[in-house]
């Protein structure tokens, strides 16, 4: 058992737990090397690339858990989407959903290779992993994957999304419950194969205002981790970047801990929740270009943030982006276990 789940069980820990989003990716040279000889989807649909990539980070930066290298989007492929990864532009799905004929044409493929993949990428992993630190499987949440299947690809403003949600009620609550449906099968996949718990990924769910989140997004997420911890028991994060104002609105379910992005003090998060959830997060990810003593701030900042809270496990508000130097990682993990060590 690792310090996350120590954490998450209200367990004294020897430090404060760290583990990054992205934490295995394109700042690292290790990962830049492997992905100079593969594609993206191959290293996605091959567990022993998966697990090599999975394993760098826990390698190079002693991080306190490993999280499964993939991607959000390919579980999208089962459900019919023709999804590619473009060079300089990033995913695309060349046959968005934006009507309900749209709905209808999708030919779902339950049995896709893509699920083989995971239970034998999660369990190489575990059975690489050391024990003392715990493995995170993970997923995008309904409402950022519907995201990507109506707009095709990254966006700004979201506009085919929200018009279908306006315009077309019933045909995007059926897209957002066939996503449900196959994420709680892709999750379960996970933490039957291995994984102590996993995380559901809303990185969208912040271009939406409280009342239409309440409506449109939060009962799919909320729908997944109550199905998920009556199956397993095991624990769950969620993260809502953007939840800001209406943290309240996205703490409100069975989730064990909630990820807070840099926006919102984990004080003020803790108060949100009545103190009643462990909190992961917040460091603002560029603060791992600054120079190392306004990093050693910004990382004293986000503990003294974190006083009093029922846990807490240290983590950026997102994603580590390219280029962010390695050797600033390597002081935000060393400096967290040296500033908490009890």
């Amino acid at each position: 058992m690792g310090l996350l789940l120590d954490v998450i069980e209200g367990k004294e820990v020897p430090y404060t737990p760290v583990w990054l989003m992205r934490q295995a990716g394109r700042y690292m040279p290790e990962y830049r090397a492997l992905r100079a000889k593969h594609s993206f989807l191959d290293t996605c649909y091959t567990a022993e690339l998966a697990c090599e990539i999975t394993m760098q980070p826990i390698d190079a930066l002693d991080v306190d858990a490993a999280i499964l290298f993939s991607d959000i989007l390919p579980p999208l492929i089962p459900m019919g989407f023709d999804l590619e990864y473009v060079k300089g532009v990033g995913p695309v799905i060349h046959n968005p959903v934006r009507t309900a004929k749209d709905l209808e044409a999708l030919n779902f493929s339950p049995d896709s290779k893509f699920f083989t993949y995971i239970q034998e990428a999660v369990s190489m992993i575990r059975g690489t992993l050391p024990k003392s630190k715990d493995l995170i499987g993970f997923a995008g949440a309904p409402f950022t994957m519907a995201s990507y299947a109506i707009e095709g690809g990254a966006s700004k403003n979201y506009q085919h999304l929200k018009t279908m949600m306006y315009r077309e009620p019933q045909a995007y609550g059926k897209l957002m419950q066939l996503i449900t449906d196959v994420t709680k099968i892709y999750l379960k996949m996970q933490l039957d194969a291995g994984a102590q718990m996993v995380q559901l990924f809303d990185s969208w769910g912040g271009a939406l205002s409280r009342s239409d989140y309440q409506r449109f997004a939060h009962p799919y997420t909320q729908e997944i981790i109550t199905w998920l911890k009556k199956e397993t028991g095991k624990p769950i994060i969620h993260f809502v970047k953007g939840a800001g104002s209406w943290f309240d609105v996205a703490s409100d379910s069975q989730a064990d801990v909630c990820g807070v992005d840099w926006t919102l003090d984990l004080n003020l998060a803790a108060k949100m929740c009545g103190n009643s959830k462990v909190l992961q997060g917040n460091l603002d990810p560029i603060s791992l270009f600054a120079p190392q003593d306004v990093l050693d701030e910004k990382i004293q900042d986000v503990l003294k943030q974190a006083e009093g809270i029922k846990g807490h496990i240290f983590n950026l508000g997102h994603g580590i982006i390219p280029h962010t130097p390695v050797e600033n990682v390597k002081f935000l993990v060393k400096r967290v276990q040296e500033l908490t060590k009890k």
